[in-house]
Formats: C-alpha cells, structure tokens, sequence
C-alpha cells in the first residue's frame, strides 16, 4: 500500500458484489444473488472516492445493470478479464485505484493497485494477492466489510491529519 490517498474504488461485480453463483432456468440465466449491506458501504464512501464497478458478464449484464445502475445509481462498465488489467490503467491508474476482485484473472490488479481487496470466499490466489481480505463472503457484506476498512485505512487517517 502506497502512502497516497486514492481516487478510485473499482469493484469486479461478479463474486464480490454477488454470490458468484449464476441461477440458470431453461431460458438461461436468469438470476444473481446480490447481498442487503453491501450498499451502506458504497453509501459511506460515494462522497469520498469514486466508485465505479465492472462486470465481464455479458449475458447477465441486465441483471448487474438493473441493480448496479438503476437500484444503486453507480457507474457500471462491460471490462472483459483479460482487459481488466489495461483497462483500469488506462483509465484510472493503478497507483490512485483500490481494487475489489475474487478471481484469478484478479490478481495482477490486485498485487498492483495501491490497495487490493478479496473477499473470504475468493480464489485462493486472489486473497494472497490482497493486502486485506474481508471477514464476509462475497454477496454476503464483503463490500461493506471493505468500505469500512477503505473509511478507516484512507479517510478518518486522512481526516485526523487536517486536526
């Protein structure tokens, strides 16, 4: 963790702020698991930082859309895992971004950015390449877990700097 206060939360959707699991009927995909506490703390840093989360699922990308963008009013970006990398430092930079992933297309962000967050159920790959990994599951308050660490590490140290 670079000493640097951040600009940027980019948070992966899938396995973070979902379950992960991809409910399927004979239609096809048809549902996600997203958790009740994760958005408390996206509301805790939306005035702090910049928050924007990516999704490689194209198929279930209404899905995300309607829960992200229009439940949530945040920004939400279709960003391939292979892209991932390239995308974030072309257009955030790594050194002012903190990352949320689980996978291990994840963990060369994750090692890279100025700070890395896996939940506890993430690849195992992707929670040694994070400096914090949450006592929560993903779709389960991961991402409030990490807004609330992000609020301790970055913002109320900050904060107390100005008294």
């Amino acid at each position: 963790m670079k000493n640097t206060t951040p600009k940027y939360l980019v948070l992966d959707v899938d396995g973070v702020m979902t379950t992960g699991q991809f409910l399927y009927s004979k239609d096809g995909k048809e549902y996600k698991v997203f958790g009740a506490h994760d958005n408390d703390g996206i509301k805790l840093l939306q005035n702090k930082i910049d928050i924007i989360f990516i999704t490689a699922d194209e198929r279930g990308f209404p899905i995300t859309q309607k829960r992200i963008v229009h439940d949530m009013k945040q920004k939400l970006f279709l960003v391939g895992e292979g892209e991932r990398f390239d995308y974030i430092q072309s257009n955030y930079g790594l050194n002012k971004t903190i990352y949320m992933g689980d996978g291990i297309h994840d963990v060369d962000i994750l090692k890279k950015c100025v700070f890395g967050i896996a939940p506890r159920n993430a690849r195992i790959e992707a929670r040694k390449a994070a400096d914090y990994v949450t006592p929560s599951n993903s779709g389960e308050g991961a991402v409030l877990d990490a807004c609330i660490k992000i609020e301790k590490v970055f913002f109320l140290k900050s904060a107390q700097k100005k008294l």
